[in-house]
């Protein structure tokens, strides 16, 4: 059982990493020929695939996050995806200009630190502000 102030501070969280997310899935679609020629300079296979596939991660991830549904899940899928895109998309040890080595070295660890957000919510779950929480049973009794 989480305490208010605890579940508040849940839910700004979820808030904070779901609204990245959204946006990107949102500019994934808006420039989807831009994403999609993106991943296949990166190397990506089947990126025609890989494309809509990212883009509804992000989306539906996102507003998942919002809503509090299923989270516990949904967070520990992000942070998965946070991994790979760091490693897909962030490849600093491939790239030999300094300039883009040290951009892509500083978006790789985002994505780590932004896992590392995605796994603490694997663990605390959405809190009292969430359709998990109103589904969760209710203790009733004197044991309970």
């Amino acid at each position: 059982m989480t305490r208010p102030a605890d579940s508040l501070i849940i839910f700004i969280a979820r808030l904070a990493l779901a609204i990245l997310f959204l946006w990107g899935g949102a500019m994934k679609l808006l420039s989807y020929a831009g994403f999609v020629g993106y991943l296949h300079n990166k190397g990506v296979p089947y990126a025609a695939y890989a494309a809509p596939l990212a883009a509804a991660i992000e989306l539906i991830g996102g507003l998942a996050l919002v809503l509090g549904v299923r989270t516990r899940a949904v967070a520990f899928l992000l942070a998965v995806y946070a991994v790979v895109t760091a490693v897909l998309g962030h490849d600093f040890w491939n790239m030999t200009q300094a300039s883009l080595q040290q951009d892509a070295v500083v978006h790789f660890w985002k994505n780590i630190a932004i896992a590392g957000g995605f796994l603490l919510l694997t663990v605390t779950g959405a809190g009292r502000a969430s359709v998990d929480a109103l589904r969760a049973p209710r203790s009733s009794g004197l044991l309970g």
